[in-house]
């Protein structure tokens, strides 16, 4: 979903890395520098342990509350992070990404799609209240921290919801990893390569 000419040579921002996969996938592209960012070390751990590239740093940081000066980065990316932070901070996650960009930088953004199907085989959506956004609500919170929309979609169906139904059976019953993962993300792939869907919203902006 990032553009090369984003990632090569260029200074980046993941903001709620995780395991740091995303990490791996940029400095296979000549990054100059990725950062990645959880909110505490814990969480930051794994990545720690399997990325030794001096080109790759891990910092403890929340989405809301960014420990960089502005205009750090020419690039962030923000995966199925927005629907983790408190409840209401949505507004200030985007000025701070918009604050840590340079000047025409680009933010690419995934989050879980507000549609019928999606929400209804989310088991955290019945139990928590996971939240789902719309596209109209994500292009209000881009433009109000003055970011210019470039592309903004809905992609993934079927097979994205059942990798999620895996990831949730296997990580929180069984303490284990996916299932069926290799067989489920093949599928997964080639569904995300179609530009329409209705599982989770992807948005690229320019600052």
């Amino acid at each position: 979903m990032v553009e090369k000419e984003d990632l090569s040579g260029r200074d980046v921002l993941d903001v709620g890395c995780g395991f740091g996969w995303f990490e791996i996938f940029a400095l296979s592209y000549g990054v100059r520098s990725i950062v990645g960012t959880d909110i505490s070390d814990a969480d930051l751990n794994t990545a720690r342990a399997h990325i030794q590239s001096p080109s790759a740093r891990f910092e403890v940081g929340s989405a809301v509350e960014m420990p960089f000066d502005d205009g750090s980065f020419d690039t962030v990316v923000c995966w199925e992070v927005l629907e983790h932070i408190p409840r209401g901070t949505e507004p200030q996650a985007f000025r701070e990404i918009r604050r840590v960009l340079r000047p025409g930088g680009h933010l690419y953004l995934s989050t879980p799609h507000a549609s019928w199907s999606a929400r209804a085989f989310d088991p955290a959506w019945w139990l928590v209240g996971h939240r789902h956004y719309t596209t109209s609500n994500l292009r209000r919170l881009a433009e109000e921290a003055a970011f210019s929309i470039e592309t903004i979609e809905v992609r993934g169906g079927g097979w994205l919801i059942a990798s999620i139904l895996d990831l949730y059976v296997a990580k929180w019953i069984f303490r284990r990893s996916p299932f069926f993962g290799d067989q489920i993300n093949r599928r997964v792939d080639s569904e995300l390569a179609n530009p329409t869907g209705s599982a989770a919203c992807f948005m690229k902006c320019r600052a």
